[in-house]
């Protein structure tokens, strides 16, 4: 089975998510700064280098992370 290569890299301007019970805003900064909000029922974890999101149902939260998308290494030349 031939191996595809990404098409583009990711990186994370912000890292965050809104609670849609409690409200809270929660963010995390750096790797492994693993945040959860009032309630309990939303976490974010990964900072700039991953998003990780923990919930008990994707309705538990919104997502306010903001990324944007650049070409590989190879695609500069």
């Amino acid at each position: 089975m031939a191996e595809t290569k990404p098409k583009h890299k990711i990186r994370i301007i912000r890292n965050a998510a809104r609670c849609n019970h409690c409200g809270d805003v929660i963010e995390s900064a750096y790797r492994h700064d693993f945040n959860t909000c009032s309630c309990g029922r939303v976490s974010v974890d990964g900072g700039h280098d991953y998003l990780r999101r923990c919930y008990a149902s994707p309705v538990d939260y919104t997502d306010l992370s903001e990324t944007e998308y650049l070409p590989l290494e190879e695609d500069r030349k």
